[in-house]
């Protein structure tokens, strides 16, 4: 009996310190510096990125899900602005990223000209084919190619008055074939190795707008990265009867492209997945998390909710019914069980050069991070 206690003590002292606070924080403050430049489309930000995820596979001595490395390759279109970035308004300079953004769907434009208002916030200069709108807040995108006028959208704050003159210098780049890759590895299964437990997350962000402006994306999705890694250093060291697959997502801030490529084009047989696992923006906590198509898989669910209780983790994990809305879409379409996780709460940085990981609390990482360990459990029966 004594021994029996001893073993489950163990046991949980083991669950309850598996994260590596240290080494998550290490994780998001390393893919947020200036050198990974967004992670995005210009400066090799995003190849670099790739290359340190492989790296840290390689480190917890992850096998390659290809067979002979961690990438899985794969092209896209998409609109890029490597250069020139200036913007003036009735003679004001304005600072790219924090004034302004440029629309990510604009091309390219030098020049000065008048601004016609057109309603409450929009204003047109119309022999340079811009358009200017005023907004509360600035929020970035990506988009596949470049459209026939510039989109500048402005802090409103920023300004004295209306707009009513602009000075101009945008430089855009298209390009047709961007190459991007996926990053995956696994552990394998001990009892169990054709079936699997997966976990994703994007490892992508929006980039740099221009030579000196670039978005950290801390939140966004540096925190699923972390979490994924974190979580690949685990079950590497302590194998399970299921094999654990991790991918790092690249193309999912351009619509998805990644998953979709990979659901497409699967190097592991899809149907031997049973369940996935995707973490985004999971930086704060808060308020708990909120778990997409969670009315689609409700038996499974239901446990997350009852161990979450049981341990007394998280403040709520709350439901939500299937959506788009990250990596794991994909998958549901194909048939695999998966849930996509997010944290509610704390910071409020998005699409923004504020979601930095200075501010990024990882409020609740720990305690989803051990939530995820015994939904796994559950999920292997154990």
């Amino acid at each position: 009996m004594k021994k029996t206690i001893t073993a489950i003590a163990f046991l949980v002292s083991a669950v309850a310190t598996a994260q590596d606070m240290t080494y998550a924080r290490k994780v998001v403050d390393t893919l947020t510096t200036e050198y990974f430049w967004g992670r995005g489309y210009t400066k090799d930000g995003m190849k670099k990125a790739a290359d340190y995820i492989a790296t840290e596979m390689r480190s917890h001595n992850l096998v390659p899900l290809t067979g002979k490395d961690y990438f899985q390759p794969f092209k896209y279109p998409v609109n890029t602005f490597p250069d020139d970035m200036e913007v003036s308004i009735n003679g004001t300079v304005l600072t790219p990223g924090v004034d302004f953004i440029v629309a990510p769907e604009s091309r390219g434009v030098k020049g000065k000209g008048n601004l016609a208002q057109k309603d409450s916030v929009t204003f047109i200069d119309i022999s340079n084919r811009v358009i200017v709108t005023l907004e509360d807040k600035l929020t970035w995108s990506v988009a596949p190619s470049a459209e026939d006028y510039t989109g500048i959208k402005v802090d409103k704050k920023k300004l004295p008055g209306l707009p009513a003159t602009i000075k101009v210098n945008i430089e855009n780049k298209s390009i047709s074939e961007f190459k991007a890759v996926n990053v995956a590895g696994m552990v394998k299964g001990t009892v169990k190795p054709d079936s699997m437990i997966v976990f994703s997350a994007h490892y992508d962000h929006l980039g740099g707008m221009g030579e000196n402006t670039f978005f950290p994306g801390a939140n966004d999705n540096a925190s699923g990265i972390s979490m994924l890694l974190n979580l690949a250093k685990h079950y590497a060291a302590n194998p399970q009867p299921y094999t654990m697959v991790f991918i790092a997502f690249a193309g999912e801030e351009a619509g998805l492209i990644g998953s979709k490529y990979f659901t497409e084009n699967p190097p592991i047989k899809l149907k031997q997945i049973r369940f996935l696992l995707n973490v985004d923006l999971v930086g704060t906590g808060e308020e708990g998390i909120t778990v997409v198509n969670a009315t689609e898989f409700s038996q499974e669910f239901d446990g997350m909710v009852q161990l979450n209780k049981d341990n007394q983790l998280l403040h709520a994990v709350n439901a939500r019914g299937k959506a788009a809305n990250s990596d794991h879409y994909w998958f549901t379409e194909k048939g695999v069980p998966a849930f996509f996780l997010y944290t509610l709460g704390g910071i409020k940085a998005y699409h923004d050069v504020f979601d930095r990981a200075a501010t990024l609390p990882l409020t609740e990482y720990a305690d989803l991070f051990n939530l995820i360990l015994r939904f796994n459990d559950r999920l292997m029966k154990r």
